[in-house]
């Protein structure tokens, strides 16, 4: 890694942000399964931004979730349902990007916008 770790948390946080435009323009051509992944990656970026600030380590997706449970939500610093979400995003993309003759919906897709935008926001929030 070249930079310092607040390069790397402004990074991720940026990354966060331009994954979730990308997740509505997939939205906007119907591709689901593509915009749900890129739902789960904008919610991921985000929570390795905080645990990056936090100085906690994760070398897994499965690993960040956890830690990101444990260290955020549990504690109260982060609302429950975002971790609910965060959750249930990290099934869904596994689900669309590796399950057979399987397609996400519309109606299952797009409530997740406000909820992965809103976290993005509290970590920002939270980083500052």
């Amino acid at each position: 890694m070249t930079g310092t770790t607040n390069d790397l948390i402004n990074y991720r946080l940026e990354r966060a942000k331009e994954t979730l435009v990308d997740a509505k323009l997939l939205a906007e051509k119907q591709r689901w399964n593509s915009a749900i992944n890129r739902l789960y990656y904008a919610a991921y970026y985000a929570v390795i931004a905080l645990l990056l600030k936090g100085n906690f380590k994760s070398t897994t997706h499965n690993g960040t979730k956890t830690k990101f449970s444990e260290q955020f939500i549990k504690t109260g610093l982060f609302p429950t349902e975002l971790g609910r979400i965060y959750s249930q995003l990290f099934t869904w993309r596994q689900k669309g990007d590796y399950a057979d003759l399987f397609d996400f919906t519309e109606e299952k897709v797009t409530p997740y916008f406000e909820p992965v935008e809103k976290l993005i926001e509290l970590v920002e929030k939270s980083l500052k």
